[in-house]
């Protein structure tokens, strides 16, 4: 088993879902009483979310590097940022590492390509859907094209996403709000939808829509998992 390391804290809610989401299918594969090999560094938040809204990406690239070298030199085999947005600063990761950063545009869309999907819906902060780094690897990398909706919809997702999930508060009017955008986008002719935040799967399941969710929370833990165990 090779270790995994999980740059976490952006935000803690997602964090635990991919450390139970490891753990819980290591231990399905291997069986007994076996664990997943993880290491860890956990960013207070609320630093980052300020960083975030000065769109002050030198200073978060360079602490998200920090981060991804303690972690390699601590004897993590592999990185995970364990958040879509701030896989804003994977190219500057990917550039001054020396150890592989599993990406989460690459777990997606490596999963939207097995299903068939060509044109995918996106949402997520307002920091990644105002971004081209995330669809443009889609796009470029695996052919998939994406929609996202429309600014006051991005404005009320990301609304959503910092003052209630990233707490751990589900309330029932956001999760009617965000399907209410989805549906639009269904209409608009997505084939299935991409929640681009790792916090989006605490208030949108399966059950809740007509077209595939995609999960990239788990996704992208669960090519953790795969590169842990490959041989």
């Amino acid at each position: 088993m090779r270790t995994i390391g999980l740059i976490g804290g952006l935000s803690w809610q997602s964090t635990q879902t991919y450390y139970h989401i490891i753990n819980k299918e290591i231990n399905q594969r291997m069986g007994k009483n076996h664990s997943a090999s993880i290491l860890m560094y956990s960013f207070d938040f609320e630093l980052i979310e300020r960083l975030q809204n000065r769109s002050d990406w030198d200073t978060l690239n360079e602490m998200m590097l920090k981060a991804a070298v303690i972690l390699g030199q601590a004897g993590a085999d592999c990185l995970l940022i364990c958040s879509n947005t701030m896989h804003e600063c994977a190219d500057h990761l990917e550039r001054n590492l020396n150890i592989p950063l599993i990406h989460i545009a690459d777990s997606v869309g490596e999963y939207l390509v097995r299903i068939n999907t060509s044109r995918a819906g996106l949402v997520g902060t307002r920091f990644l859907m105002e971004s081209a780094t995330y669809s443009a690897r889609l796009r470029e990398k695996f052919n998939i094209n994406t929609t996202m909706p429309d600014q006051k919809s991005i404005e009320l997702i990301n609304e959503i996403i910092y003052s209630e999930l990233v707490k751990g508060k589900i309330r029932q009017e956001s999760r009617n709000q965000v399907l209410k955008i989805i549906e639009n986008m269904i209409h608009e002719g997505i084939e299935a939808i991409i929640l681009g935040c790792t916090e989006i799967p605490l208030l949108i399941h399966q059950e809740h829509c007509s077209i595939p969710v995609i999960d990239t929370t788990s996704i992208h833990a669960l090519s953790a998992v795969n590169f842990s165990l490959a041989r």
